[in-house]
């Protein structure tokens, strides 16, 4: 509710403050082989996860590249490729993507709307909410909403969040043809089975608007 000059007031049994982090290297002696860190205390390391120092990688927690068990998991994936296989796997290859496994649970992948707005492209926004969903008033669960946004001149996928039921599994639709580098219009042209949340996206796909200015 709005309380005075404006502010707003919000009401609850709890409040958590996050402050931010740094991570536990107390144990690892980083400092005595020589291996650089940030003024966070994260340890430096390169598109290939490697530190200043010949033979020795950063992974996980430690390197400050994503606070996410898949983009860990995936951090070993990258060191693994250039140290056994000869693949030239990169850190910047990686399109950033989370879940938040609330109700309804949250999906999100690519650049923000901040992000979007701060690259000076020409884009355009699909929007949806639930409620259009046939699979989310079957299940009587319509709270949420579908947002995608586009490149106007290239059709490529630029980020996109889906908050609603399925929505941490429908995203990974848009996550693969962004790797895929293809247009959005391969998924607009899909056959979707009825009756799921992915049947709606290329609706969404099929009715754009240009981004409107940032409201204050």
């Amino acid at each position: 509710m709005k309380g005075e000059a404006g502010q707003f007031q919000v009401k609850g049994s709890h409040l958590l403050i996050a402050v931010g982090r740094r991570p536990n290297l107390g144990d690892l002696g980083w400092g005595n082989a020589g291996v650089e860190v940030d003024d966070r205390e994260f340890i430096r390391v390169d598109d290939e996860l490697r530190t200043n120092v010949a033979g020795i990688w950063a992974m996980g927690d430690c390197n400050g590249r994503g606070a996410f068990t898949h983009i860990y998991y995936n951090d070993y994936e990258i060191i693994a490729a250039n140290l056994f296989d000869g693949d030239s796997r990169r850190v910047s290859d990686r399109i950033p993507c989370y879940g938040l496994f609330i109700d309804p649970p949250l999906g999100r992948v690519g650049m923000t709307e901040q992000e979007v707005r701060a690259s000076g492209r020409p884009v355009v926004v699909g929007k949806m909410l639930m409620k259009r969903v046939g699979r989310t008033r079957e299940r009587s669960e319509t709270d949420g909403f579908m947002k995608i946004y586009v490149d106007a001149e290239t059709k490529e996928i630029l980020g996109a969040v889906i908050l609603g039921i399925g929505g941490d599994e429908v995203i990974h639709l848009l996550l693969d043809v962004m790797y895929a580098r293809a247009p959005y219009t391969v998924i607009q042209r899909a056959v979707h089975i009825h009756l799921t949340v992915a049947e709606l996206v290329p609706t969404m796909l099929g009715d754009f608007e240009p981004l409107g200015p940032e409201s204050k």
